[in-house]
């Protein structure tokens, strides 16, 4: 089993952060209905003002091969593609469990 963590940070003010962050999450949580190597997904969307990273991401695969059967998933593309022009960084780790 493979743990897909990711952050993001993103541009723009606290409230159209929110509302991008807010969409993001709706659109991933729909995805283990539609991506079969999709055990499951948690998307927290951080609540503490001190801190500068707004949404994080654990997917769970059961292969390292399925990391990137999910990544290039279209509906996972088009979940990922709201946050064009919004993304200002991201950070990943991958690792089996």
């Amino acid at each position: 089993m493979v743990k897909h963590i990711v952050t993001f940070k993103l541009t723009g003010t606290a409230d159209e952060r929110r509302q991008v962050a807010e969409q993001f999450k709706e659109a991933l949580l729909k995805l283990p209905q539609t991506i079969d190597v999709l055990e499951s997904i948690e998307v927290g969307i951080n609540e503490n003002p001190a801190e500068s990273w707004d949404v994080v991401l654990t997917a769970i695969v059961p292969t390292m091969a399925d990391v990137e059967v999910y990544a290039k998933h279209p509906a996972h593309v088009a979940a990922a593609g709201l946050l064009a022009g919004h993304k200002e960084m991201r950070a990943c780790v991958d690792y089996n469990c």
